[in-house]
């Protein structure tokens, strides 16, 4: 029997429990670890070089996100396997982590079954993208998610470092107002920060 060695990634303490308690019910898997962001995920794997066969972690983490955590491990443990967990159905997401070798994708609001799955089939050295097919489009995100100019422009400002005081000062707005639009960015964008709104916006070129 396979013992199959991995690390959990995930900001979200009871996301991360219920994740580890459904690859701990397959025989073949032990969860070796599991923390909370993409920089402990590299310093576990320099400390532990052999102790992981596959990392699973969440996109949007503070600290490190996951898309720049694996483009380090694949830089540094090119043989280490990588499975993504996101919440966006996106294709361009998805283009992304493909050229990085990122070896499989799944939206978290997968079946245990199919993270187990995956977990296997990166294992024999196949990649798991079963679910692309219905990811959206680009066009089809922007449309989704329906952020205004102004909220766009809010986002880009955000990107750029500005607090709330300074992007309303720039375009002549109330502190109240700009307090309004970015709560309307993260429930528009289902995040729970504006560095997830960033990041989300970033990924996707609509700033």
């Amino acid at each position: 029997m396979r013992d199959i060695k991995i690390l959990l990634a995930d900001d979200h303490a009871i996301v991360m429990e219920g994740i580890k308690e459904v690859l701990s019910a397959d025989e073949e898997i032990s969860v070796v670890g599991t923390v909370a962001n993409g920089e402990e995920v590299i310093r576990f794997i320099r400390r532990n070089p052999n102790s992981v066969d596959v990392v699973v972690l969440d996109i949007n983490m503070p600290v490190m996100d996951g898309i720049s955590c694996s483009r380090q491990l694949k830089k540094e443990f090119p043989e280490l396997k990588i499975i993504i967990l996101t919440m966006y159905a996106q294709k361009s997401f998805v283009e992304e982590i493909v050229k990085l070798g990122i070896d499989g994708c799944l939206l978290k609001n997968n079946t245990g079954k199919e993270l187990i799955d995956a977990v296997l089939r990166v294992m024999s050295g196949k990649q798991y993208y079963d679910r692309i097919g219905t990811f959206n489009s680009d066009e089809e995100e922007v449309t989704q998610y329906k952020l205004s100019e102004r909220e766009l422009e809010i986002i880009k400002l955000l990107s750029e470092g500005m607090t709330s005081g300074e992007i309303a000062e720039k375009l002549f707005l109330s502190g109240h107002t700009v307090k309004t639009h970015r709560k309307n960015i993260l429930r528009k964008l289902n995040v729970s920060n504006s560095s997830q709104a960033v990041q989300f916006c970033l990924s996707n070129q609509l700033i």
